[in-house]
């Protein structure tokens, strides 16, 4: 099993403001550093590879980021260990806060490309249920690794 996760985002200000230049100005880079990270799978991404124009809303300044990744340790060390966590760090001048789970993990078998549709269903399903078995957020990743060792026995 691989580990898919889905992030949202409501920008404060459009992409193209000055105010959310440093951001935009440095996706290539945040996304460059996770295509070649060790356990990277599979992002969202449009052929000049960039996601910020795909929807999950109708709000436009809702921005996703769709990716799988090998396991929950190499998506852990992307997100933490490398100038996405510094940029994470600075959320708040980029981002509003939402209402409800903007962040969603799940198991998906090897091989399995979620869709947006998918993706949009599992942070739902967080927001309703809570984490569990089928869906989870950091806080349930410790129990997310024994669920997936019973999934895989």
């Amino acid at each position: 099993m691989h580990l898919a996760e889905l992030n949202i985002a409501r920008l404060r200000h459009p992409l193209d403001d000055p105010r959310t230049a440093e951001f935009a100005d440095n996706l290539d880079r945040v996304n460059g550093i996770a295509d070649r990270m060790p356990g990277f799978v599979w992002r969202l991404k449009d052929e000049d590879g960039d996601a910020t124009a795909f929807r999950i809303s109708d709000d436009p300044k809702v921005i996703v980021n769709l990716s799988v990744w090998k396991d929950a340790a190499s998506f852990e060390t992307f997100v933490w260990k490398t100038v996405h966590g510094q940029f994470y760090g600075r959320r708040q001048e980029w981002f509003e806060k939402m209402d409800g789970p903007s962040f969603a993990m799940w198991w998906v078998p090897e091989g399995h490309v979620p869709t947006l549709a998918e993706a949009a269903e599992k942070l739902e399903l967080l927001a309703e249920r809570g984490p569990g078995e089928d869906v989870f957020g950091w806080e349930g990743l410790p129990n997310a690794r024994e669920w997936m060792t019973k999934r895989c026995a």
